[in-house]
Formats: structure tokens, sequence, C-alpha cells
């Protein structure tokens, strides 16, 4: 793992911790930005240790900022599934992937994954606060979360791929057409 692919990864996983925390939480479940920043990585840097290695720190970071009563070991498992499951779709989309329509379809599909293994997880392990409904829950946090990762990687993939490209940092996502 190159130096410079760790540097991008920790700039990526720090703003996400400050978009995570600075997010307002509507029903005790805040949209979890941090997402997008995952995801920014793994299609910047598609390599299995770095997606792993990104997966695991934006579990522990999530679960560090979580609002979410008892939401810690549901961070902690949803984000690897999540990267990896993000990981496999967008290696099966050889052709389209470097598109920002299908980087987008991704995040938002990114996105429904992991708020529904985040709710699934933590009504089965901890149960939902005050007894809120899961629909509830997904309503007012993981929707509003899938259109707000969307509109921001649809913004920030083009940036970033004109960054990458010019200071010529190894990724293989750009260097595959």
């Amino acid at each position: 793992m190159k130096t410079k692919n760790l540097v991008v990864l920790a700039l990526l996983a720090g703003i996400g911790v400050v978009l995570h925390t600075a997010m307002p939480a509507f029903l005790t479940i805040k949209p979890d930005m941090m997402l997008a920043m995952m995801f920014l990585g793994i299609v910047l840097i598609p390599e299995i240790k770095s997606v792993m290695l990104l997966a695991i720190v934006t579990g522990v970071l999530s679960a560090l900022t979580t609002s979410f009563p008892m939401g810690q070991i549901p961070n902690i498992i949803d984000k690897p599934i999540t990267a990896l499951v993000f990981f496999g779709l967008f290696l099966a989309l050889k052709k389209y992937r470097n598109s920002v329509v299908s980087v987008g379809v991704l995040t938002a599909v990114g996105t429904l994954i992991s708020g529904t293994i985040f709710l699934g997880t933590a009504f089965f392990l901890v149960g939902l606060p005050g007894n809120t409904p899961f629909t509830a829950l997904f309503v007012a946090g993981v929707l509003p979360a899938v259109a707000l990762n969307t509109i921001a990687m649809v913004i920030l993939y083009p940036v970033a791929l004109s960054i990458v490209k010019r200071t010529k940092l190894s990724s293989a996502s750009v260097i595959q057409k």
C-alpha cells in the first residue's frame, strides 16, 4: 500500500468524520455523510487492502461520533459489509464504473445497504430507541442520507478524479478505462 494512497484515505476519513459530526440527528438517527467519503475512497483506490482499511477506520470513526443510542456496534458491523458489497458492485461495472452516473447510483445503493444493515443490526442487538418503528428511522435517517450522499458524490467525484489525474496518484480506477 502506497503512502500517497494512505494519505488520501486518511484525508477522506477525516472529512467524513467532520461531516458526520456536524450532521444534525432526526429521531435519534443522523444521515451518515461519512459513507460518501468511504465510497469515494473505494472508487479512487479500488484495492482490497485499501477498501478494508478504509471500512474499518470509517466504522470506528462512525461509532465514535454516532448519536444513535448504542449505535457503536452496529456502525462497526455495518461499514465493512457495506464496503465489500460496494466494492463488489463497483468491480462488476467494469465498462461503466468511471461514469458519474454509475458512481452516483452505486452511492445511492450503497447508502441504502448501509442504512438497512445498520438499522437491522441495531434492532436485533440493542433495539431501536424509544420503540421507534424501523420504517420511521429509515425514512428519517437513511433516505435523507441516500439523497445527500448521492448529491455529494456527483459533485465530488469529478473534482476528485481531476485532482487524482493531475497529481498522478496511483489509482486503478483512473488507470483502467
